[in-house]
């Protein structure tokens, strides 16, 4: 048997403008996991300016600090989460699951539609089962 398709949930727009998606949340968890900006960026691959344009970004949108810089000294400084940004990865990470959950059974009809050549399913959609263009 073939997989199961996946629905992934990229962004939540917050407003026209602004959005939360899976990279600012998977930044917001390195940081959390590594305890620093700078490791965190490193597991990300990306630059650390890049991360703090992120961390900046993040705590503009949400209107208050989803990540608390911790001073240095002899061992360096680092970075953890507020309680606010434990919630927002908490709370992405639940929307996007809730998403999943509701969206699995047209995802397994979905599938089962595209193994099953005699389906009658491209019946009720025309458009689709013509369209050739692609």
């Amino acid at each position: 048997m073939t997989s199961l398709p996946t629905l992934s949930v990229r962004y939540i727009y917050l407003d026209t403008e602004t959005c939360i998606g899976s990279g600012k949340i998977q930044l917001l968890e390195n940081i959390s996991a590594c305890g620093s900006i700078s490791a965190a960026s490193r597991a990300m691959n990306i630059s650390y300016m890049r991360a703090w344009v992120l961390v900046n970004e993040i705590n503009r949108i949400c209107g208050r600090a989803a990540v608390e810089r911790q001073k240095g000294g002899k061992n360096g400084g680092g970075a953890m989460l507020t309680p606010f940004g434990l919630s927002l990865v908490a709370r992405y990470r639940k929307i996007e699951h809730f998403v999943e959950n509701a969206a699995r059974k047209e995802l397994l009809s979905l599938r089962a539609d595209m193994d099953d050549p005699e389906s009658p399913a491209s019946a009720n959609f025309p458009l689709m089962a013509d369209d050739t263009s692609s």
